[in-house]
């Protein structure tokens, strides 16, 4: 544990300094990240928004105000890098497309980082991937045809990886059309991510 402590501290100041993507970025780099090698839970969600670099707060916006939600959590809890890494596939905002909305991660960040970051990570023991970029990353030729069907088929990935939406504003309406999700897959994340914590703490 020592030693993976020690490579992941390393490692995170490696990323904190990366310029890889820097000419593509309109903000500029600033890689927002959360990792400690004994979080059980890690969220692995797609590239931060523009409230997120400012702050540098991973989920620090009306997202992730819905996602702490869905978890059943509190901001204390979320954040603390005992229980949540927080590693999105992009570390840096990757600005807007042309016709709306946050473009993609840059592919150049997962290829270079997670292979190194993510094994460092030797406790988890769930991966919530949100939003279909991580879908992609996560699943590969396991996800479905849609993201709707990859939620809907949450129970074939169980018990080490649960994907979800991503809970931006545009996910209210998804939510209205797909009600088993508020029903039925949102009871059993709180439930595992709570069980998670508890065991944590023993």
């Amino acid at each position: 544990m020592t030693e993976n402590c020690d490579s992941l501290k390393s490692l995170l100041t490696e990323i904190r300094a990366c310029r890889i993507c820097e000419a593509h970025l309109p903000l500029g780099p600033r890689p927002v990240l959360v990792a400690d090698v004994s979080a059980p839970i890690l969220i692995a969600g797609q590239a931060p928004g523009t409230k997120v670099h400012a702050s540098g707060i991973p989920w620090d916006d009306p997202s992730g105000d819905r996602l702490r939600d869905w978890l059943g959590v509190d901001k204390e809890t979320f954040y603390n890098p005992k229980y949540f890494a927080i590693v999105p596939q992009g570390f840096c905002y990757p600005g807007k497309l042309a016709k709306g909305g946050d473009a993609p991660p840059r592919p150049e960040c997962a290829q270079t980082w997670h292979p190194r970051l993510i094994p460092l990570l030797e406790k988890v023991n769930l991966t919530l991937a949100v939003g279909q970029y991580a879908h992609k990353y996560y699943l590969s030729s396991a996800r479905k045809k849609t993201l709707t069907e990859t939620v809907a088929s949450h129970r074939n990935y169980a018990p080490d990886l649960l994907p979800l939406p991503h809970p931006s504003w545009r996910v209210v309406g998804w939510m209205k059309k797909n009600d088993w999700f508020e029903r039925e897959v949102i009871p059993e994340l709180r439930a595992r991510v709570q069980g998670l914590l508890k065991e944590r703490d023993r």
